[in-house]
């Protein structure tokens, strides 16, 4: 994917603030053998820009001065309120470096699985990326997860995937984390706990028994006369 930068001349909050008043918005490129270089976009063409996944999970080509440099996008910090990008952030890539990044995750095929058609199960994507390392000429735009399989049950696990070549998961805490849980449907759970409740006479569940009223107390007798 690529996009176009200019060189910027002028760092500073007032020179920021000036920049992003002309429908600029400021950025850096650090990493790599350079220096770190100071860059300005067009603030329209980067809204829509951002957008786009594959912005944000691959390896950019960033025009400038009429050269190319391959980079990734490390940062980008928004206006609390405003439809406005603040800051931006890349980092030059190493053809012959592995690299960190984040990806995000494409399931497939959850409506066709037995535990979605035929139980009529829940089920919920805990995790929509995962962290991987591979060299910049390796790195997907997504991975595709493939949920054809799923039963009641069960549950989806990172080791269940299927990655692309010389691609590695860079996991932390738990070793397989689940991707994706299979949960019973409310109706289904209802009846096993009512099939748990104690049975009281016909077969029914006994009704909880009540707590013994509360005793009045005693009447005084009334004092003798002198």
């Amino acid at each position: 994917m690529k996009f176009v930068a200019f060189e910027r001349a002028k760092q500073g909050t007032g020179a920021s603030r000036r920049l992003r008043n002309s429908g600029r918005t400021p950025g850096i490129v650090y990493g790599g053998t350079g220096e770190p270089l100071l860059i300005e976009l067009d603030h329209n063409a980067l809204w829509h820009t951002i957008k786009k996944e594959a912005f944000h999970a691959s390896v950019l080509d960033m025009e400038l001065a009429g050269a190319e440099t391959k980079v990734l996008l490390r940062d980008v910090q928004m206006h609390p309120y405003k439809q406005l990008i603040l800051h931006i952030d890349f980092q030059r890539v190493d053809a012959n470096t592995k690299m960190h990044m984040k990806v995000p995750l494409h399931y497939k095929g959850q409506e066709e699985s037995a535990a979605f058609k035929v139980d009529h199960c829940l089920i919920n994507h805990v995790l929509n990326e995962i962290n991987i390392t591979c060299l910049p000429a390796d790195l997907p735009e997504f991975i595709e997860v493939d949920l054809t399989d799923l039963k009641k049950g069960t549950s989806f696990h990172l080791s269940d995937v299927k990655l692309p070549t010389r691609v590695k998961a860079v996991v932390k805490g738990r070793e397989n984390p689940v991707l994706v849980s299979v949960v019973a449907p409310l109706v289904e759970v209802a009846a096993e706990v009512t099939a748990e409740a104690p049975a009281g006479k016909g077969g029914k569940a006994a009704p909880a028994a009540k707590a013994p009223a509360a005793k009045a107390p005693a009447a005084k007798a009334p004092a003798a006369k002198k």
